[in-house]
C-alpha cells in the first residue's frame, strides 16, 4: 500500500466541530447584507486568465507570482480566481447589469493564491465581499464601511480599527508616481529586493511594504494627499465627515495603497492586533475605472472583501460565548420494538416541529453506550424510549446540560413539551 494521501499544502479541511462557527459568521453576515438590500451573485471559480491580468494588473504580485494558472484541453489559459471583484464585474458586463442601473450585490466562496502558508494566510481561502455599482459619491463609500461595521456588531467582534486613505484619480496618481519614483530612485541603496523590483513596475506598492528595513525610507516619501485635485479632496473630506457623523473612529493611513491596480479614491481596511502579521480582516475601496477596463461602459464601483478564516480565528477565541447551540434532543432506543417505532416517532416529531434538531440513535448498543453518545452529541435533552416505556405510552426525558431530574412524559404530549423547550 502507498502512503496516505493528504490535503495539498495551504489547503485545509473544514471539520464538523469547526463548521458551527463558520455558520454563525455566514448567517450573521447574510442577515446584515439582506438588511442593506444587497443580493447574492455566484460566479465560477475558474475564469479566463486574461480577466485577472486586465483587472488586477500584470505587474502585481498576484498575477506575477501567486495565481494558479493552467491551459485546459482546448488550449485556453484558465485561472482559479484569486479574488472576487473581477468576476463580479465580468458577470455584470456580460449580463447587462450595469447599464443605467444601480446594483448592490454580494458574493462568497473560495479564492486561490500560491502564497507561503502561515497563520491566517492559506492557498485556498474564503472571502465574503460586497460591491455597489453605479454610484459616484462618497455616500455609498460610507454605506459600505458602515455595513462592515455592522458585521462586527452583529458577530460581537471588538477591537477592530478602521484605517482609511484616498488614492485620488488615475491622473493624479500618475503625477504622484513620477515624484515617488524620483524620491525612491535617489535612495536605491536603501531599498530591499522587493522594493527594487516594484520601483520599475508598481512603485506605490512600496509604500505598503511590511519590511522593517523600509520604514525610514517610506516615512520620508512624498504624500499622495499633496497631489490630489479639489474634487478628490472634497470626496475624501465628505467621507471623513460622514464617519464622524455616525460616530465611527478612524485613522487616516497615507501609506494604505491596497495591492490591486484597479482602486481609485477611497480605500479602507479593518485591522486587528490579535492575528500576528496577518492583521487585516476586511479591506476594500472604490474602483471607478474597472468596468471600462474590462470592456464595459464607464461606470462607478465600490466594495470590500473580508477573509473568513481570519474572522473565524477571532470568533474562536471566545467560542464558549457564542450563541451556538447543539442539537435539541437525542433519541435513545432500547429494544427491537422501540427501535422500529422510534424511527417513526422521530419523523412525526419533525413533521410537527419544523426546525427541531433531533438525532435518532442508530446502530443499537447498550443503554450506557447510547447515553454516552447522547452526551457527546451536545444535545440539550436525551429522550429514552424502551420497550417498557412504549408499552406504557410514555418516554423518559433527561436534561444533559443541567441537573434537572429525569421524568416521564406521555408520548402524546411529547411534541408540545419539546415545542416549549426549543
Amino acid at each position: 500500500m502507498g502512503k496516505n494521501i493528504q490535503a495539498i499544502r495551504g489547503m485545509h479541511d473544514l471539520l464538523p466541530d469547526q463548521s458551527p462557527v463558520w455558520h454563525y459568521l455566514e448567517d450573521g453576515v447574510r442577515e446584515v447584507l439582506d438588511g442593506y438590500g444587497y443580493k447574492e451573485l455566484r460566479t465560477p471559480i475558474l475564469e479566463l486568465t486574461e480577466l485577472f491580468k486586465r483587472s488586477i494588473g500584470e505587474v502585481t504580485d498576484i498575477v506575477e507570482k501567486e495565481m494558479y494558472t493552467f491551459d485546459d484541453r482546448n488550449g485556453d489559459s484558465l485561472t482559479l480566481r484569486p479574488e472576487g471583484t473581477a468576476g463580479c464585474v465580468r458577470a455584470g458586463i456580460e449580463h447587462g447589469l450595469f447599464h443605467n442601473q444601480v446594483q448592490r450585490i454580494w458574493y462568497r466562496g473560495p479564492m486561490f493564491r500560491h502564497e507561503r502558508p502561515q497563520k491566517g494566510r492559506y492557498r485556498q481561502f474564503h472571502q465574503i465581499g460586497a460591491e455597489a455599482y453605479g454610484l459616484p459619491g462618497p455616500d455609498i463609500d460610507l454605506e459600505i464601511i458602515m455595513l462592515t461595521r455592522r458585521f462586527w456588531q452583529k458577530l460581537g467582534l471588538e477591537g477592530l480599527e478602521l484605517q482609511i486613505n484616498t488614492l485620488g484619480t488615475s491622473q493624479e496618481r500618475a503625477v504622484y508616481r513620477e515624484q515617488l519614483v524620483s524620491y525612491l530612485s535617489a535612495r536605491k541603496d536603501q531599498l530591499d529586493e522587493d522594493s527594487l523590483r516594484r520601483l520599475e513596475t508598481n512603485p506605490l506598492r512600496i509604500l505598503d511594504s511590511k519590511s522593517p528595513d523600509m520604514k525610514v525610507v517610506i516615512a520620508g516619501a512624498p504624500s499622495l494627499m499633496d497631489y490630489l485635485g479639489e474634487e478628490s479632496k472634497a470626496h475624501f473630506e465628505s467621507l471623513c465627515q460622514g464617519l464622524e457623523d455616525v460616530g465611527q473612529d478612524y485613522v487616516v493611513n497615507p501609506r494604505l495603497v491596497r495591492g490591486l491596480d484597479y482602486y481609485a479614491r477611497t480605500v479602507f481596511e479593518w485591522v486587528t492586533d490579535k492575528l500576528g502579521a496577518q492583521g487585516t480582516v476586511c479591506a476594500g475601496g472604490r474602483y471607478d475605472g474597472l468596468i471600462e477596463q474590462l470592456g464595459g461602459r464607464p461606470g462607478h464601483g465600490v466594495g470590500f472583501a473580508m477573509g473568513v478564516e481570519r474572522l473565524v480565528a477571532l470568533l474562536e477565541e471566545n467560542r464558549e460565548q457564542l450563541p451556538i447551540k447543539g442539537p435539541d434532543a437525542y433519541l435513545v432506543l432500547m429494544g427491537d420494538e422501540a427501535q422500529r417505532k422510534g424511527l417513526v416517532l422521530a419523523e412525526q416529531l419533525r413533521d410537527r416541529l419544523p426546525g427541531l434538531r433531533l438525532i435518532t440513535h442508530c446502530g443499537g448498543g447498550s443503554f450506557k453506550s447510547q447515553f454516552k453518545k447522547a452526551d457527546r452529541s451536545e444535545a440539550a435533552l436525551a429522550l429514552v424510549l424502551g420497550d417498557d416505556e412504549l408499552a406504557r405510552g410514555v418516554i423518559g426525558v433527561k436534561a444533559l446540560r443541567d441537573d434537572k431530574e429525569q421524568r416521564e412524559i406521555a408520548l402524546d404530549d411529547l411534541a408540545e413539551f419539546l415545542k416549549s423547550e426549543i
